[in-house]
């Protein structure tokens, strides 16, 4: 009972379901953060070798050109590969986060027996009435969901990833 009255469990599920939200949306994660920090590190050290290039090359025409024409490309090889992994990662966040949502909202309401339940309801019932109790119906699952029904522990969620990879 503390646990519902203080709101933590359903507070720290609403947290996680928005990270993953926004996640799917744009796809940031640390490792992307990483990959564009060092991308612009490395692009900045291109151009300063870039224009330590063209110093060079105005002042003397040869010996030390060569020498910072490998450097100002080692520099420029890292950040186009920076920028690449930057992407990847990007890539991977967006489908990761787009697997876990997908694994949240599996829809139920398809299932024959359900349909077939709800059919035969409707004819003993009325739909008028059916509709205003499956509304009640709706919400009442929708809130024991957000309340008891998501408690997934960590392992668990890293064990349907594996199989979602899998798969």
């Amino acid at each position: 009972m503390g646990a519902l009255a203080t709101g933590a469990p359903l507070n720290g599920r609403l947290r996680k379901y928005l990270a993953l939200q926004a996640q799917a949306r744009t796809g940031l994660s640390s490792g992307l953060l990483i990959w564009a920090v060092l991308a612009v590190v490395f692009g900045i050290l291109t151009a300063a070798f870039i224009l330590l290039i063209a110093f060079i090359w105005l002042a003397e025409r040869y010996e030390p050109l060569i020498a910072a024409a490998v450097l100002a490309g080692f520099f420029l090889l890292v950040t186009i590969v920076a920028l690449i992994c930057c992407l990847r990662s990007r890539r991977r966040t967006i489908e990761r986060a787009e697997l876990a949502l997908a694994a949240r909202s599996h829809t139920v309401w398809l299932d024959p027996k359900l349909v077939g339940g709800a059919i035969q309801a409707s004819r003993t019932v009325g739909w008028r009435k059916l509709v205003q109790l499956f509304a009640v119906g709706l919400l009442a699952a929708g809130v024991g969901m957000e309340w008891f029904g998501r408690d997934k522990t960590d392992v668990e969620s890293d064990e349907q990833d594996k199989l979602a990879r899998a798969a």
